[in-house]
């Protein structure tokens, strides 16, 4: 049943959170098993009686019971947290604390506290979003693995790691730590490069993950919910993921081919995430500092303006990419910004663009690169050259979805060509 591995992915976060604050941190794998025991449960229940009115609930109530079997179970063996260890020792009902953990803000709170613990300033940011994915989100080492192009037992050896590193702490984060700012701030870049991943990440046998996009925009927005993480450049970076989010129906089309944003059929954007997003970035705009988000999801924001490519406002396109490479000043920003210019100026100020990027090394293994001097030599009228730029950026894709994009791009250079010739 379909609805069973969406559910897991939403709900996975919820549980873990709960059982965590029941077990305590030292306990993590056991709080994961007893999730992972609630999901099985549902898999051997649901096909007989049929799926519950309220899943979320049913799985909630069925890692309820299960915990307290656990603790009577193993009260001896085990350290639980401080709250469940009171009511051992003085012969107290479990309910009242199991309850507690199980209610709304409670979860709430310990996503939060475990999303700030994920992101430790001891582990690399590639461990941080592993951590993330495997203990909020659900997912497994070996979908992360798949996900980040690494060997299983690579990628469960860096979420042991982080969680070793958890461990080591012997509690979640606190959120009235003096720490906070500097560690919000990892957060939302672990949570950036998440959502990227799946928007363009290279990984796997597809471009689009929309499964990563959602975890990563449910998370923001929990983070924007917790009013000192209610910050300008948090709103920003929720307006920018909603934006992209947005465009996800209309990336790939009915064939499954992925399509660039000129070729997107805009009626299948997501108007709510718009509509989300453009309020989220005006909501933004109260801080005083500028962001590369806000410049972002600025970007994003002309974008979804426009009812058709042909209608961009590529002007105030380019004066954005201008202001976003003063702040980060990226091969990456500079090649999105030759394009917009090659939009705005025609073909051949683009590629004078391109040809300008002062550290272009950096991205000449990158198959978007060529593929862009491909549609502009093609747009100036050069089939020679374009055929000879497509047929690098398909030397150059990272998955089968780039490949057959890219094949497209070279398949229709080549007919070209030899018309030419």
């Amino acid at each position: 049943m379909e609805i069973e591995d969406h559910l897991f992915r939403r709900e996975a976060g919820h549980l873990v959170a709960a059982l965590t604050r029941i077990f305590g941190l030292g306990n993590l794998t056991l709080a994961e098993d007893v999730v992972q025991d609630a999901f099985c449960r549902a898999l051997e229940v649901w096909p007989i009686r049929g799926v519950p009115d309220n899943p979320a609930a049913w799985l909630m109530a069925t890692a309820r019971h299960r915990a307290i079997d656990v603790i009577r179970r193993e009260r001896t063996a085990r350290t639980f947290a401080p709250d469940v260890v009171r009511v051992l020792e003085h012969g107290g009902t479990l309910d009242p604390v199991i309850d507690e953990a199980f209610a709304g803000a409670a979860i709430r709170d310990e996503q939060l506290r475990m999303m700030f613990s994920c992101c430790h300033p001891r582990l690399a940011e590639d461990a941080q979003i592993a951590l993330v994915l495997n203990v909020l989100c659900g997912f497994g080492a070996s979908e992360i693995a798949a996900a980040f192009l690494v060997g299983r037992a690579a990628m469960e050896k860096r979420i042991a790691r982080g969680k070793h590193a958890l461990a080591s702490e012997g509690r979640l984060f606190d959120l009235a730590d003096a720490d906070f700012t500097t560690r919000l701030a990892s957060v939302r870049r672990a949570l950036y490069l998440l959502f990227s991943e799946g928007y363009h990440g290279a990984s796997g046998e597809t471009t689009v993950r929309a499964d990563l996009c959602a975890d990563a925009l449910r998370l923001a927005r929990l983070l924007g919910e917790y009013p000192p993480a209610a910050t300008p450049e948090t709103d920003a970076l929720v307006a920018l993921m909603c934006l992209h989010a947005a465009r996800l129906p209309a990336r790939v089309d009915e064939a499954g081919d992925l399509q660039t944003l000129i070729e997107h059929d805009r009626s299948r954007w997501d108007r709510a995430l718009v509509e989300e997003g453009l309020a989220r970035l005006e909501r933004s705009a109260a801080g005083s500092h500028v962001t590369a988000w806000h410049l972002e999801a600025a970007i994003a924001a002309a974008h979804a303006a426009a009812r058709s490519a042909a209608a961009t406002d590529w002007m105030l396109i380019v004066s954005l990419y201008d202001r976003l490479f003063a702040i980060t000043p990226s091969p990456v920003v500079a090649l999105n910004r030759a394009i917009a210019i090659g939009q705005r100026d025609g073909p051949e100020r683009g590629l004078e663009a391109l040809d300008a990027i002062a550290d272009r090394a950096r991205i000449e293994h990158y198959p978007f690169y060529p593929a862009a001097r491909g549609e502009m030599a093609l747009r100036a009228g050069d089939r020679r050259a374009a055929y000879a730029h497509f047929s690098a950026a398909l030397a150059l894709a990272r998955n089968g979805a780039e490949r057959q994009f890219l094949a497209r791009r070279v398949a229709a250079s080549r007919s070209n060509h030899k018309e030419q010739s």
